[in-house]
Formats: structure tokens, C-alpha cells, sequence
């Protein structure tokens, strides 16, 4: 399948260094992106776009989010940026949750974790929405793809 990302890289070089569960977020996410994931590139312009799979770098610039495209030649493909306005919320309630999640790990029953799991969940699910129709008419990608593209987002976000 050539309509997939196959390398990725955040840019957070700016950032301070992440919690260990925010390290563990991250380090999930880019596992699973890397084993499953739809990506592809819609023809702009009336210009074809070269087949991937794509090498994606996302960071953040000038209060943007930045997702820039090479091939596997590392030719540039793509480069989109995206405002981050619409993302504030839904991340700041999404690493909200998270901090409930994390310290219900440690202390309450199974019970509660799935609860606070399921709202974690709902939440994660809105920021692949909104990621879903920002990319509208750059870059498709399947709703799984657009969960673990919303983590790394919300990594990036985290110290921004």
C-alpha cells in the first residue's frame, strides 16, 4: 500500500521535556501510526501528486501546526499549515482527562479507569474529527490515522 506514512518526526525542539507518561503517549502513538495507518495526497492544482508512502514531519511555527510532506527520496511532496485554534480546546480537555486517567491508573478500581477511559476516549475521537476536516482537500486519512495524528498534535501542543 503506497497511500501511508512511513517515517515520522515531530519537531519539538522547543518544547520542555515531556512527562513520562506524555513520552509513553508519544511513543505509542508513532508505533501504531507506523504499523497502520491511511495517508494519502489528493492531486492540487491540477498537479499529480508522487505516490508514497510519505515521510511526514509535523511541528509547530508560528503558532501553526506544520505538516510537511517528503517522499521516501525525501523530495518534497507537500508542505500545509494548519491554525491551531481549533485544536486549543479539545486538547487542553484532552490532556485534562489525561491527567485523570494517568493519577486513576495509580489509585482507583477498574471500574473507574474505564469510565474516565470512555470520556478520554469521546474526547480523543472529537480531535480526530476536527484533524479530519482541517486536512480536508490536502491529505486524507481514515479515522484511526486521524486519532493518532490528534497525540502527536496534542505532544506538540503540550509545552506550546
Amino acid at each position: 500500500m503506497t497511500a501511508r506514512i512511513s517515517h515520522i518526526e515531530l519537531d519539538d525542539r522547543n518544547l520542555p521535556p515531556p512527562t513520562p507518561e506524555i513520552e509513553q503517549e508519544r511513543k505509542v502513538a508513532m508505533y501504531d501510526l507506523l504499523e497502520d495507518n491511511s495517508f494519502g495526497l489528493p492531486a492540487r492544482d491540477g498537479r499529480d501528486v508522487p505516490d508514497g508512502p510519505y515521510r511526514v514531519a509535523l511541528s509547530i511555527r508560528e503558532r501553526r501546526l506544520v505538516f510537511d510532506i517528503t517522499t521516501e527520496a525525501q523530495d518534497q511532496v507537500a508542505e500545509f499549515h494548519l491554525s491551531l485554534s481549533p485544536f486549543r480546546q479539545v486538547v487542553k480537555d484532552y490532556w485534562a482527562i489525561c491527567e485523570s486517567y494517568f493519577d486513576a491508573v495509580r489509585t482507583m478500581p477498574p471500574s473507574q479507569i474505564e469510565t474516565i477511559d470512555m470520556a478520554r476516549r469521546g474526547i480523543h475521537n472529537e480531535g480526530a474529527r476536527i484533524l479530519q476536516e482541517r486536512l480536508e482537500g490536502k491529505a486524507e486519512v481514515d479515522a484511526d490515522t486521524a486519532r493518532r495524528l490528534f497525540t502527536l498534535i496534542c505532544v506538540l501542543h503540550y509545552g506550546g
